[in-house]
């Protein structure tokens, strides 16, 4: 029996480590991403700690950021006044999702 039991938790946390919680699903969804990683200081594409630095298109074009892998880069090495968002705390998967919304939406 405890045999039993201790093969049910071992193949419990396998697919539990093979299967990172929401990612997958939450990939799937750019909008509902930026929402829970962005919009406390990009509501609606802006920027409450430096307004030149908001999401509209022209400000992105303005600071340079007009792709995927730039805006990744800017949250994987963000300058003054925005949190770092490192590939350990936001996946990669999660990440691009996030940037191509930016991309399409702002």
């Amino acid at each position: 029996m405890k045999k039993i039991v201790t093969l049910a938790f071992a193949l419990s946390a396998t697919c539990l480590w093979l299967t990172p919680t929401n990612t997958v699903q939450a990939a799937a969804n750019g909008e509902e991403l930026f929402k829970q990683r962005c919009s406390a200081c990009h509501a609606n594409g802006g920027n409450i700690i430096n307004p030149q630095k908001a999401l509209s298109k022209a400000n992105r074009e303005a600071n340079k950021i007009t792709t995927v892998e730039a805006i990744i880069d800017k949250m994987r090495n963000p300058g003054p006044g925005m949190s770092k968002f490192d590939a350990n705390f936001l996946p990669d998967s999660e990440a691009k999702v996030i940037a191509e919304y930016i991309l399409k939406t702002f």
